[in-house]
This record gives C-alpha cells, sequence and structure tokens, in this order.
C-alpha cells in the first residue's frame, strides 16, 4: 500500500461506467486497505478501528464488531512478485529522478520533453517505460551503458587530506584537476584507484578520498546520479513541444475553473479565449485535443458573453496573458 499505487491507479478509479477494470481497481485498494489496517492494529488501535469500521462493518453486518476481534492476517506468498517489486522499485526512482532534474530545470510538468535517458544496472521494458513516460511527461526514455555525451565531472582536492601530503604544491594540483578531461579522468579513477600526475617534478597520486567529485550536465542537459542511476533530461525544447505545453497549461486553467465554478464532471462546456492572438491560434490548431479533455462542445476566439452563467478569469500562461471564459451547456 503506497501513494504511488493510488497515484498510477487514478484514471482506473476515474474511469466512466463501473466496468470490470475499474471493479478489480476498487476491490484491491478496498482489500489493501482492510488488511493494512488489521496489521496496524496493535500500533495504532484507535485509528485503524475508525478505519475498520468505515470500510467493513458499515457493509458487512456480520463482520466482527471491531478490528481487534479479527484475525490477524496472514501473508498469501503465492501473490508475491520480487521482479515485479524490484522492476518497479526502479521505475519509481527513476521517476524521482527525473522529477529532480525537471526541477532544476525549473521545467513545470506540464511542459513536455522530448528524451531522458537513463544508465542503470538493469534496462526496463516497454511496460515501465511507458510509465516512467507518463509521469514524466516525456516523449521517450532511453536506458544507455554510457552518458558521457551529456555529463562530465569535475575534480577539486580534499583540503583536509591533500594538504598535509602535497601542501606546498597544492596551488599545482588544484590548476591540473581543473585541467582534467572530466569523463576521461572519472575513467582513470574507477579504473586504477588513483588520478596520477607530476607538479614541479613531485609525483601525484590522488585517490577518490583525496577528491571533491562533482558531476556536471553540459548545456542544454540536466542530470540526477546515485550510487548506481544516472538520469539525464534533454531541456531542449522545440518548437512542437514549447506548443504543446502551451495546449497541457489552457487544459488546466480551463479544468480549474469547472472547479471553481462547481461544475460536475461529465458537465459539457462552451469556451472562449479573448486578449490574446498567440494563444488563441494554439487553441484553434488543437482545438479537437482540448475539447476532449475538458468536455468543449464549442471553443471561439473572442469575449464571453455578459449573462451571468459566464465564468470568465484572466491568466498567465507561461508567460502570455489571456482571459478564459466558460460556462455550463
Amino acid at each position: 500500500m503506497s501513494n504511488w499505487y493510488v497515484r498510477r491507479s487514478r484514471e482506473r478509479f476515474w474511469a466512466k461506467g463501473m466496468e470490470q477494470d475499474k471493479i478489480n481497481a476498487y476491490m484491491t485498494l478496498y482489500t489493501a486497505l482492510v488488511t493494512v489496517s488489521k496489521c496496524a492494529a496493535p500500533m495504532i488501535p484507535f485509528m485503524t478501528e475508525d478505519i475498520y469500521r468505515n470500510l467493513v462493518c458499515s457493509i458487512d453486518k456480520e463482520a466482527p464488531e471491531s478490528i481487534h476481534l479479527c484475525d490477524f492476517p496472514v501473508a498469501e506468498e503465492k501473490f508475491i512478485d520480487k521482479k515485479l517489486e524490484e522492476d518497479m522499485e526502479e521505475v519509481l526512482k527513476v521517476v524521482v529522478m527525473g522529477r529532480a532534474c525537471r526541477n532544476a530545470a525549473n521545467i513545470k510538468n506540464r511542459q513536455p520533453i522530448g528524451t531522458m535517458f537513463v544508465k542503470a544496472p538493469m534496462s526496463l521494458g516497454g511496460f515501465y517505460q511507458d510509465i516512467i513516460k507518463e509521469e514524466l511527461n516525456v516523449k521517450a526514455v532511453s536506458f544507455t551503458d554510457d552518458v558521457r555525451d551529456f555529463t562530465t565531472y569535475t575534480f577539486k582536492p580534499q583540503l583536509r587530506t591533500v594538504g598535509p601530503k602535497y601542501g606546498k604544491q597544492l596551488g599545482g594540483i588544484q590548476k591540473e584537476l581543473a585541467a582534467l578531461d572530466g569523463n576521461a579522468a572519472m575513467d582513470e579513477l574507477n579504473e586504477q584507484g588513483m588520478l596520477k600526475f607530476d607538479i614541479n617534478g613531485t609525483a601525484v597520486e590522488l585517490s577518490k578520498d583525496d577528491l571533491l567529485i562533482e558531476m556536471v550536465q553540459k548545456e542544454g542537459y540536466v542530470s540526477e546520479a546515485d550510487n548506481t542511476v544516472t538520469v539525464v533530461l534533454d531541456t531542449n525544447l522545440t518548437e512542437e513541444l514549447v506548443e504543446e505545453g502551451f495546449v497541457y497549461e489552457v487544459i488546466s486553467k480551463i479544468q480549474t475553473m469547472r472547479k471553481e465554478a462547481g461544475y460536475e464532471v461529465m458537465d459539457h462546456i462552451e469556451v472562449t479565449i479573448d486578449k490574446n492572438e498567440k494563444i488563441a491560434a494554439i487553441v484553434r490548431k488543437n482545438e479537437a485535443m482540448i475539447a476532449g479533455k475538458v468536455l468543449a462542445d464549442k471553443m471561439v476566439s473572442g469575449a464571453a458573453g455578459t449573462s451571468d452563467e459566464w465564468k470568465v478569469k484572466n491568466w498567465n500562461v507561461n508567460g502570455e496573458e489571456a482571459v478564459i471564459g466558460i460556462r455550463r451547456v
């Protein structure tokens, strides 16, 4: 049971009607909540009792009247899929690092990105790559054995260890390290365990303990790394990607207005875009997609009507000021 599981199941919960997949999603969540509550009952007795009464006693009059009268859950080992757990753990790690890259680049999640490169001990299949693409709004995920085209390393001496050994040569060591080819130096360090060079006739040998190592990204790329995984986002945005970012921003603004107006999920609306021809043109070009997302029967450029049924709001859409109007039809 985790926030990640609930997040990944949202579309199943929100699906129209009551298809079998939606029923399965609800029953899985229900079973997990009840089982976790029973497991946690000895530690948090009052909270789990409240959850149990809401979830179980309210619908099953034959159930024990208290969670503390229930049998303790028994693990069904046949349902354990270690490979699935390991793969999903890897997916979650990549997604978390990808979000960190977006934050570092100050790119909102609604702005699509072209490609993300991943260096990891294992490559994930298409099913898992689709999850990563959806979560991070990237068009492609590429697993690679080498990210040196996008990243490099910088080295500085660790003064507390290098100072006592090479005190007089410290200035020369700093200059030598600053001039290194970062990727080549990192390869040498990993293969030989040492960086070796000469400073004014003095042989210098530096291990990882003697160095402050930082991975830096080349222009147009943002990276995050831990001990086993490196993630690189290509932050170069094409005109098509930028336009798509505007589309998702407009959709988000309209959905916010629907919520603020108190419209029901299935209510259809009419939309107007005013005071910004650039936004209006993007909306016209992508009208079918936007209309489908926000349930708009009609989308027009120009001012909204003057009746009270129109809800109008000024918005900043990725730096562009526009006025959006909606009304229920």
